[in-house]
């Protein structure tokens, strides 16, 4: 079994071209599922799009790792491999702009969600009271009946 250190060693070992390769094949992996992680919320998919998270967050622990060896070997590859080291780097600002877009669409679908399960609770948690008068001019004093069911549609 190799430790962690053995592996941070592993990848500094790397060759030049290669390390930038493996950096930039996990950062148009994670940049793909954040897109289609983005286009499923959009289209209110919200079920479909959980299931990448898993995805995207093993993409993303992978990346920062390749990131990270990137930066501690930046002089070498500099020397290496100046074109793909400029490369990587262009792709990183792009994915910067994705996540940033990707991060504005699960804001909006948390505070959707929440906006819809507080009016939510606040229907059910209402009770339901006459709107007539009775004989005597006035609103019945009849105590008022508690909410009967909630119904779910889990199609959405």
């Amino acid at each position: 079994m190799t430790t962690a250190a053995d592996r941070l060693a592993q990848l500094d070992q790397l060759p030049a071209d290669e390390l930038c390769a493996r950096a930039n094949a996990t950062l148009t992996a994670l940049v793909d599922v954040m897109n289609q992680e983005t286009v499923l919320l959009r289209t209110g998919h919200t079920r479909e799009a959980s299931e990448l998270s898993a995805d995207k967050g093993q993409l993303a622990q992978d990346y920062v790792v390749l990131a990270r060896a990137v930066q501690r070997q930046s002089p070498r590859l500099n020397n290496e491999a100046p074109e793909l080291l400029t490369q990587l780097r262009a792709h990183h600002e792009s994915f910067a702009t994705q996540m940033a877009e990707n991060l504005r669409v699960l804001a909006t679908a948390k505070s959707l969600t929440e906006t819809l399960l507080t009016d939510v609770a606040k229907t059910v948690g209402q009770t339901d009271k006459p709107r007539t008068y009775g004989a005597n001019g006035a609103l019945p004093t009849s105590q008022p009946m508690a909410a009967r069911g909630l119904s779910v549609n889990r199609a959405l």
